[in-house]
Parts: structure tokens; C-alpha cells; sequence
């Protein structure tokens, strides 16, 4: 039986929770795969396991209370011992896209937090180079955000303002995001600098450098770990 991309996450975030010992304090990432995450981590904490969680997101720490995850903030633990999240794209170094759940900011503070970074991701999100098929999160305060369209466009993307059913879609810091895409063939890593340069923007979504584990769950049930 061949496994859907839901069902190869599940059993990636199975198998990377098991990276928790007893006592950490753990980065909770956010959107589809990290809830997948915070669920086999809350089974995790039933069953006697002790952590302390930092969400990267108003929406992961309503999940983390409701399954009953203990939580804490940066400004009492600034050290993470492990940040667990999902990406959008993985390339052969393990840089990564993230964003797509409109979380980047946080969740990269709390990656940069953290002693350690594990990754959870199914097959479709291995890529030969970022941004193949996934546009990288921009996000940019909403005065004076068409300059940071320009600005992006120089550089050779092509910024989209990303829309809720009411407007443009805020970040839990009250910016919007511009998905920009970039020409395919490479090089988008070293775009990073660049664009986190652009008067306006706060972060992107280029997770670069960071030298993440990554679990990827398979069509055929196993899990495969990078790095």
C-alpha cells in the first residue's frame, strides 16, 4: 500500500518526536505538518514524557493547550534545546523554504533558538533546488509594501500579495506576506542576504545554512533521515 503525503508526515513527526528527551524545551513549528508534530508529541507527554514547548504561532499554542503541552516563551528559556517544524522545500544541503503557513518570522527566531533543528517533511517536498516549485514568503510591512515589490522584482522575482477571503492576509505580527517567485536553475540561496536588505522587509522565507535533520516520511511507510 502506497501512503498519501498526509500519512508520509504522520509518520515522519512519529518518528522525529522521538528526538525529545524528558525535560527539553522544544520549538513547535507551524501549519499542517507541525500540528501533525504537536499531536504525536502531546501522545508523547501522556505517556509520561516532560517538555516545555514554544510555538511559532498564535495557532500552535492553542493547539499545544488544547492537547494539554505545557508551554514557555523565549524570554524565559532563550536557548532551545530543539526546534521540530515543516518545510515547503528541502534542497540536497538541506536548506530549506518555509512559510507557507505564514509563520516565517517566528519560526525563525526560534529556529536560530535552538540547540538543534529537525525538519518533517514527505517526499514531494525534496527538491534538486529551491524554489522548483514552491515561491518564497515575504514578509513586509503593510506602509510602503509596493516598494518592497520593486524591489523584489529587481532582483528577478515576481511578488504576488498573498489574499484572505477579506483582504491580504496578516501575520500574527500584523504584516503581509508577498510569495515571490524567482527564475528557475539555482542560485536562490544566495538571494537570502539580498532580500532580508530590502528596507520593509521584516523576513523571508529562506531557511538557509542551518544544517537541519530531516525525516522524510515514504509512499512505502519507512522514513528516511537527511543529515
Amino acid at each position: 500500500m502506497s501512503l498519501d503525503q498526509a500519512a508520509q508526515k504522520a509518520v515522519a513527526a512519529r518518528r522525529a518526536v522521538r528526538e525529545v528527551d524528558s525535560g527539553m524545551v522544544v520549538g513547535l513549528g507551524t501549519g499542517s505538518t507541525a500540528a501533525l508534530v504537536v499531536e504525536a508529541l502531546a501522545e508523547r507527554a501522556r505517556e509520561g514524557l516532560q517538555v516545555l514547548g514554544v510555538p511559532t504561532s498564535e495557532a500552535t499554542a492553542r493547539q499545544a493547550r488544547e492537547l494539554g503541552i505545557p508551554l514557555t516563551t523565549l524570554q524565559e528559556h532563550p536557548n532551545l534545546d530543539l526546534d521540530i517544524d515543516g518545510a515547503d522545500e528541502v534542497s540536497p544541503e538541506r536548506d530549506l523554504i518555509k512559510g507557507l503557513g505564514g509563520a516565517l518570522l517566528r519560526e525563525k527566531i526560534v529556529a536560530l533558538a535552538a540547540r538543534r533543528l529537525v525538519i518533517v517533511v514527505d517526499e514531494s517536498k525534496l527538491v534538486e533546488h529551491l524554489g522548483e516549485r514552491a515561491s518564497v514568503p515575504v514578509e513586509v510591512i503593510p506602509f510602503g509594501w509596493t516598494r518592497c515589490v520593486a524591489a523584489l522584482e529587481r532582483l528577478g522575482g515576481s511578488p504576488r500579495l498573498r489574499q484572505g477571503p477579506s483582504g491580504p492576509v496578516l501575520t500574527d505580527g500584523g504584516n503581509w506576506i508577498l510569495d515571490t517567485t524567482f527564475p528557475p536553475g539555482g542560485g536562490l540561496s544566495g538571494l537570502a542576504g539580498q532580500i532580508k536588505a530590502i528596507t520593509g522587509v521584516v523576513e523571508h522565507g529562506l531557511f538557509v545554512g542551518l544544517d537541519p535533520k530531516v525525516f522524510v516520511g515514504q509512499a512505502d511507510g519507512g522514513c528516511r533521515v537527511l543529515g
